[in-house]
C-alpha cells in the first residue's frame, strides 16, 4: 500500500513537472496549452520515457474535466439564450455532423479499403470535434459569447447530442451490440426523460439547496454542492448510457439564471482547469507511437485528410450561411480536429467486433495527431485572417448630414451613441475593429469602417458639418497634437474625449476641448455613493462628501497640470495607513 502510494505520488510529481515545462514552453511559442499537455503526456508516457504509468488508468478520472467544462459553459447560457440558438444548434450542428461524417466514411472506405461497416464505425466518430480543446481556446480569446463563438458552440453542443444516435449506430453494426444494446428509440426516450428529470431537479431541489447554503454562509459548502451537482448530473446520464458531459451542461443551464452562477463558476473553475489538463496528459500518454511507426505515412495521410475534409466542409457550410469567408475558414480550422468522443466510439466499435484493437489504436493516434495540428493551424493562419479582417472591403464613412461623430463603438461609445439617439441627434458611428463592427451589425447598428485618428477620414465622414466629435476609443491612443489639429480643422465642432487615466488628462490639458471624461471616474463615484449609503450615512452627508471629493480631485488635477507632475497636490489624497 505504501509502495503504491509512493508510486502514485511519484507519477503525479512527474506529470505536474512535465506539464509545467511543456505548457509554459508551448505558451511562450504561441502554440497553446493543449498541445503542451499532449506532448508532455507523450514524453513521460509508456511509449517514450515511461515515467508516469499508463494513461488508461487515469483517463476515466480525467474525463471529469470535460464534464466540468460543459457545466461551466452551461452556467453562461441562460435557457432563453439557449432557445434563441436552437436554429444554429439543430441546423448548423446537424449539417456539420452529417456532412463531415459522411465524407470521412467515404474517404476511409474508398482510400483505405476498409469494409463499409468498419468505415462507418470509424468515419462517423471522426466527424466530431474536440469540445475540450475548442471551448478553452474560445474562452481564452474572449470569443465564446460572440456570434462566431456561438456558432462554434452550437456545433459542439449538437455533437454532444449526437453521441446518443452514434452509439446506437456503432452498436448496431456489430453482432454483439445488435443483440444486447437497447433500440435507438428507447435511448431517445431515455434521453428526453433524463433531461426532464435534471430540469425539474434544478428547479425544485438545486435552487433551494444553494439558497440554504447561501443563508448559512458556509462558503466551502458551495464547492461541495457544486461538485455534487456536476457529478450527480453526469452520473445520471452515464447510467443511461448517454453523454455525461451533456448532463453536466443541462445542470449548468438550469443554474444559469440563479444568483449563485458566479460563485459556482469561481468555485468549479480550478477543478476544471486541473482535470482538463490531466485529460490531455492522458491522451498524450495513450498515443500509440508504435502504431505510428508501423504505418507513419498512413497516419499522417489520414490525419491530413481528416483536417482538410472537415475544414473544407465546415468552411463551405459557413459560406452557405453567408458568413464572411475568413470567418468561415476560421470556424473550419477551429473545428478541424478529431475529438475525445471518438475514443469512446472506437471502444464501442471494438467491443462489438466491428474493428480490431490495432485499428482502434491506429485511428486513436490519427485523432490525437489531428488535435495537435489545431494550435499550429490557428497560429499559422492568424496573420492571414487578421490581415484579411483589416483589409476587407467595407462601407467607409461618408458625409450624410450627421450632427455627431462617435469614434469607437465599444462599451463607452455605445452608451454615448444611445444617449445622443435618445435626444434625436443624428449620429455617424466609426470603428476600425472589424469584429466589433460584425457584432454591432448583429444587433442592427450601422457602423462605418475606418481609422478615426486620420484627418482625411474625419473629413470624409462629414466632420466639417458636425456639431460634435466624440472620441470614445479605448486605451491611451490620443495625442495632443492630433486633437489640436482636429480643433483647428473643424472649429465649429465640439471635441469630447474619453481619457484613459489622470496621466492622459495631464498630457491633453493644453488642448481646448468641450469635455474630457476619465473612463471609470463616474462609475467609481457612483459605487462610492452606494457604499456610503450601505454603511448608514445620510443623504445630505453623502452629497457633501461627494462634493468634497470632487473639489479635492479637481484641485489636485489642476496642481498636477500646472506642475506637469503626477505627484503634485498629493497632500489632498487620503491614505490607508497602519493603525497607530
Amino acid at each position: 500500500m505504501e509502495h503504491g502510494e509512493q508510486s502514485m505520488l511519484a507519477s503525479g510529481l512527474v506529470l505536474l513537472a512535465a506539464a509545467l515545462v511543456f505548457v509554459l514552453l508551448f505558451r511562450k511559442l504561441g502554440l497553446g496549452a493543449t498541445l503542451g499537455y499532449l506532448v508532455a503526456g507523450a514524453v513521460v508516457g509508456p511509449q517514450m520515457l515511461g515515467l508516469a504509468g499508463d494513461g488508461e488508468d487515469m483517463i476515466g478520472f480525467a474525463e471529469l474535466g470535460i464534464v466540468l467544462l460543459l457545466f461551466i459553459v452551461g452556467l453562461e447560457l441562460e435557457p432563453k439564450r439557449l432557445w434563441r440558438m436552437k436554429e444554429a444548434i439543430f441546423g448548423l450542428g446537424l449539417a456539420q455532423v452529417a456532412l463531415c461524417g459522411a465524407a470521412l466514411v467515404a474517404v476511409i472506405w474508398l482510400a483505405a479499403a476498409y469494409p463499409l461497416t468498419a468505415a462507418i464505425a470509424l468515419g462517423l466518430p471522426l466527424g466530431l470535434s474536440s469540445t475540450a480543446q475548442v471551448l478553452p481556446m474560445l474562452q481564452s480569446a474572449g470569443r465564446l459569447r460572440t456570434p462566431f463563438g456561438e456558432r462554434a458552440f452550437a456545433i459542439l453542443l449538437f455533437q454532444d447530442l449526437s453521441i446518443i444516435p452514434l452509439i446506437t449506430i456503432v452498436a448496431a453494426l456489430g453482432a454483439q451490440g445488435a443483440e444486447t444494446g437497447p433500440p435507438g428509440w428507447l435511448l431517445a426516450v431515455e434521453s428526453v426523460v433524463a433531461i426532464a428529470v435534471l430540469i425539474l431537479a434544478g428547479r425544485y431541489l438545486l435552487r433551494p439547496l444553494f439558497r440554504l447554503i447561501g443563508r448559512l454562509g458556509e462558503r466551502e459548502m458551495f464547492v461541495v454542492a457544486g461538485l455534487f451537482t456536476v457529478v450527480a448530473a453526469a452520473a445520471i446520464m452515464e447510467a443511461l448510457g448517454l453523454s455525461a458531459a451533456l448532463g453536466a451542461f443541462v445542470a449548468g443551464v438550469m443554474l444559469a439564471s440563479t444568483p449563485y452562477r458566479h460563485e459556482l463558476e469561481a468555485d468549479i473553475e480550478p477543478f476544471r482547469s486541473i482535470l482538463l489538463g490531466l485529460f490531455f496528459l492522458s491522451i498524450g500518454m495513450m498515443l500509440d507511437l508504435a502504431a505510428i511507426a508501423r504505418q507513419p505515412l498512413f497516419v499522417v495521410a489520414m490525419a491530413l485528410a481528416l483536417v482538410t475534409a472537415k475544414t473544407a466542409i465546415i468552411t463551405a457550410i459557413g459560406l452557405v450561411l453567408k458568413m464572411r469567408w475568413r470567418s468561415a475558414l476560421a470556424l473550419g480550422l477551429l473545428l478541424s480536429q478529431g475529438g475525445e468522443f471518438a475514443f469512446v466510439l472506437f471502444t464501442q466499435a471494438r467491443t462489438g467486433g466491428v474493428i480490431d484493437a490495432d485499428t482502434a489504436s491506429l485511428f486513436g493516434a490519427i485523432v490525437t495527431l489531428s488535435m495537435a495540428t489545431t494550435p499550429f493551424l490557428m497560429m499559422v493562419t492568424a496573420p492571414l485572417r487578421r490581415a484579411g479582417a483589416d483589409e476587407r472591403t467595407r462601407e467607409g464613412p461618408s458625409a450624410d448630414g450627421a450632427r455627431a461623430l462617435v469614434i469607437g463603438f465599444g462599451r463607452f461609445g455605445q452608451t454615448v451613441a444611445q444617449m445622443l439617439l435618445l435626444g434625436g441627434i443624428r449620429v455617424s458611428l466609426i470603428d476600425r475593429q472589424v469584429d466589433q463592427i460584425d457584432v454591432a451589425e448583429e444587433f442592427g447598428h450601422r457602423v462605418f469602417f475606418g481609422d478615426g485618428l486620420r484627418m482625411d477620414l474625419l473629413r470624409q465622414a462629414g466632420a466639417d458639418e458636425a456639431a460634435l466629435i466624440c472620441f470614445c476609443i479605448d486605451g491611451d491612443q490620443l495625442q495632443p497634437d492630433f486633437l489640436a489639429s482636429v480643433k483647428e480643422a473643424f472649429p465649429d465642432a465640439a471635441i469630447m474625449v474619453r481619457a484613459f487615466d489622470r496621466r492622459t488628462l495631464i498630457r491633453l490639458a493644453p488642448v481646448e476641448m468641450a469635455h474630457v471624461e476619465r473612463e471609470v471616474r463616474e462609475g467609481s463615484i457612483a459605487m462610492g455613493r452606494a457604499a456610503l449609503d450601505c454603511v448608514g450615512l445620510g443623504g445630505e452627508q453623502i452629497d457633501q462628501l461627494v462634493q468634497t471629493f470632487r473639489e479635492n480631485d479637481a484641485a489636485r488635477l489642476a496642481a498636477q497640470i500646472d506642475a506637469g507632475d503626477l505627484h503634485a497636490g498629493n497632500e489632498r489624497t487620503l491614505r490607508v495607513t497602519a493603525p497607530e
